[in-house]
């Protein structure tokens, strides 16, 4: 019962998100502002950690399988990509590398900041 409690609190706030996206026609994701209002609703104090913990460390623990429908998709479609095997290569090349570029700026800057503090 406890794990459904926690996972109803982040659909809650999905759910919100969702209403928001619709209500105001936003051109951000519904699971976007959901995540946002969670991480505000975290900060503020509204939702403690220790209400979502467990579920959170299950679903971060199983996070490939929640990735399984993206790689099928992909999968379905190779007859988009068909011939554009270069490009899309070289802008997941790119991406990765930028990816990791700004990771490894935001981890120096952050311990900077906590070696100031």
């Amino acid at each position: 019962m406890k794990y459904l409690i926690q996972l109803m609190i982040i659909l809650v706030t999905y759910f919100i998100g969702q209403l928001l996206q619709t209500l105001f026609h936003l051109p951000i994701p519904a699971a976007v502002i959901g995540l946002l209002l969670l991480f505000l609703a975290l900060q503020i104090g509204i939702i403690k950690v220790e209400m979502i913990e467990d579920v959170c460390e299950f679903l971060i623990s199983n996070m490939s399988f929640l990735f399984i429908p993206a790689g099928v998709g992909l999968m379905t479609a190779f007859g988009i990509l068909k011939g554009k095997w270069i490009v899309f290569i070289t802008i997941l090349i790119i991406s990765t590398i930028v990816f990791w570029l700004i990771t490894a700026y935001t981890v120096k800057f952050l311990r900077k900041v906590n070696l100031h503090e």
